[in-house]
């Protein structure tokens, strides 16, 4: 990773590598670029896929821009690049439970009240 981006780029060759590629979007927690297989490009949070059936499979997308959610089969999509950092990345009750130990035994203020978002 450079600079919070996922250097991680998947090609669309198979179907289903495709669809292996697509639930893998729909659990990441950032961002990613789709390409379609026009070329166009659409960047955005996918929340959720529909891959039962081959002719009906398809992802939904929150676009970056603002615009409206959009629902786009997987027939279309080219290539999948996860760019965005994953927000939950490092956030683990883990490495919270071990943040929290640290202060406590530093002697600074550790609370159980959640991190500021940003």
């Amino acid at each position: 990773m450079n600079g919070g981006r996922h250097d991680n780029m998947i090609d669309g060759s198979t179907h289903a590598a495709l669809r292996d590629d697509v639930a893998r979007a729909v659990d990441f927690r950032g961002d990613v670029t789709l390409t379609t297989t026009e070329g166009s490009t659409i960047e955005g949070y996918v929340f959720d896929a529909s891959l039962e059936t081959l002719d009906a499979a398809c992802i939904r997308i929150l676009p970056c821009d603002g615009s409206p959610r959009r629902s786009i089969a997987l027939r279309e999509i080219a290539r999948i690049e996860f760019t965005g950092k994953d927000a939950a990345s490092g956030k683990s009750w883990e490495n919270w439970l071990r943040r929290y130990a640290e202060r406590k035994l530093a002697g600074q203020d550790a609370s159980i009240e959640s991190e500021p978002l940003g």
